[in-house]
């Protein structure tokens, strides 16, 4: 917690210098609105992501049973740690830098940066570094996802939306199923798992079809949504409205 109180207050010292702004440009402060769209797109991302567990169930025979040693406790810390680290990743990748790339370069390149970095970073929080074909496939995964997360900023100028969006998906694999590092947590895969053996289309199906429904998804929501009154850019006491469309 002391660590996301420290990135604020060198979220507000880089605004500060940049424009004689505040934290404002991340949209914090909650509103109904907000509050809604955060449930919204949480859903929409947690069962888009549970269909990877509920499409194994169906055709690689997995089984999944409450773990025994639950606790509410437990369910806590797991949550906590989610929260945590989502808004640790979000301040970096969808704070106030972002919000200075899109006056200093414009939406596209802004997003394209930020998921870009994004997906770099990840090569160091998963440990992937000098092997290739896992940092090729961390970077295409979280950098996809990255893009989708900025442009849900950008379309709100909030960060509500991107974080719904990842803890959504974070939430579902790792408190729901126990499918990261934090151990088990709700549900854990019944031993031993079956070996089945299913087509090439059908595993590239069950392999792709959880994200590339969570990004189709929230991808479509959000085009249709109309921006709240967008960010403005001073150039030489001009004032140019930041839109995407």
């Amino acid at each position: 917690m002391i660590g996301i109180l420290v990135q604020l207050a060198i979220s507000w010292l880089v605004i500060w210098f940049f424009e004689k702004g505040n934290l404002s440009v991340l949209g914090l402060l909650p509103t109904r609105k907000r509050l809604i769209d955060f449930m919204i797109f949480f859903l929409l991302t947690a069962i888009c992501c549970a269909s990877d567990f509920f499409l194994k169930i169906y055709f690689a025979k997995q089984r999944w049973t409450v773990n025994p040693d639950l606790s509410f406790n437990l369910l806590l810390s797991g949550t906590w740690w989610n929260i945590k680290s989502v808004i640790f990743e979000e301040l970096i990748f969808r704070g106030v830098l972002l919000y200075i790339l899109i006056k200093k370069l414009g939406t596209s390149k802004a997003i394209l940066i930020s998921a870009t970095g994004f997906g770099i970073y990840h090569w160091f929080s998963q440990e992937a570094l000098g092997n290739i074909t896992q940092m090729a496939i961390i970077f295409t995964i979280t950098g996809i996802m990255g893009l989708l997360y900025a442009y849900g900023y950008v379309k709100s100028f909030s960060l509500y939306i991107p974080c719904a969006i990842h803890l959504g998906w974070n939430m579902t694999r790792s408190v729901i199923f126990s499918e990261t590092v934090i151990g088990n947590q709700l549900f854990i895969p019944v031993k031993p798992i079956p070996e089945v053996t299913v087509s090439y289309p059908l595993f590239f199906f069950l392999l792709v079809f959880p994200m590339a429904s969570a990004l189709l998804a929230n991808y479509l929501v959000l085009k249709r949504r109309k921006q709240p009154e967008p960010l403005l850019q001073n150039n030489n006491k001009k004032s140019e409205l930041i839109t995407i469309k």
